[in-house]
């Protein structure tokens, strides 16, 4: 069954409640007068509330408004914001510099807005030493508190000790942000095309590692 509204000739009562182009309350009339007034308005008569009775119908540009409910629709869906949880798994006895690198792809997860799973994964003798899971999700939380608090608390799992970490930064307001980013480095590089090319250049930052997340 279409749930596109009847418009016009398709329209099979005798009489209807008409509202005007402007929103103005015609009243009842017959259903002949109604489509008389939509060809003097050069317009389309649209039934806007079917159960009613008589039904509503509405004079209005149909192809238009169509469209207008379209892009409106099309905005939304790009605006929707979708929960997000980013995964990333670390060893107790971790080396520095694998901390810092697994550290700033949590740091990049919580400002685009998104949740990150962190997995303390523990293997053979170090079963018997949760506490250097444990300080670790905690030094790992201190070093982001700035950007995420602490959604779940540690919590031992078989042989993974697991934590969650939330954005304080909603993933709307984070992808608005990035969009308003990209918006004004493509106003920069309008206006000055000469050194926008040796900016973004000298920006580009060398390809990371691949990353161990997953998205749920």
């Amino acid at each position: 069954m279409s749930a596109e509204p009847r418009i016009n000739d398709r329209i099979r009562v005798p009489e209807v409640r008409l509202v005007g182009p402007s929103g103005e309350q015609v009243g009842i009339v017959p259903l002949a007068k109604a489509l008389e007034l939509a060809q003097e308005y050069d317009l389309d008569l649209v039934e806007v509330a079917a159960n009613a009775r008589p039904p509503v119908c509405k004079l209005m540009d149909y192809g238009k408004f169509k469209y207008e409910s379209a892009m409106k629709a099309r905005e939304a869906r790009k605006n929707q914001a979708h929960t997000v949880i980013k995964e990333m798994k670390l060893r107790p006895k971790i080396d520095p510099h694998d901390y810092d690198t697994k550290k700033g792809h949590v740091v990049r997860f919580l400002k685009q807005g998104d949740k990150v799973k962190i997995t303390i994964m523990f293997r053979g003798r170090e079963q018997s030493r949760p506490e250097l899971g444990y300080r670790l999700l905690q030094r790992l939380a201190e070093d982001v508190q700035d950007l995420g608090f602490v959604e779940s608390n540690p919590k031992q799992d078989g042989r993974n000790m697991i934590m969650v970490l939330g954005p304080h930064k909603k993933k709307t307001e984070a992808m608005a942000e990035a969009r308003q980013a990209q918006e004004a480095r493509k106003a920069d590089a309008k206006a000055n095309p000469g050194k926008s090319q040796n900016a973004a250049d000298a920006e580009t930052p060398a390809e990371e590692p691949a990353e161990e997340h997953a998205e749920a």
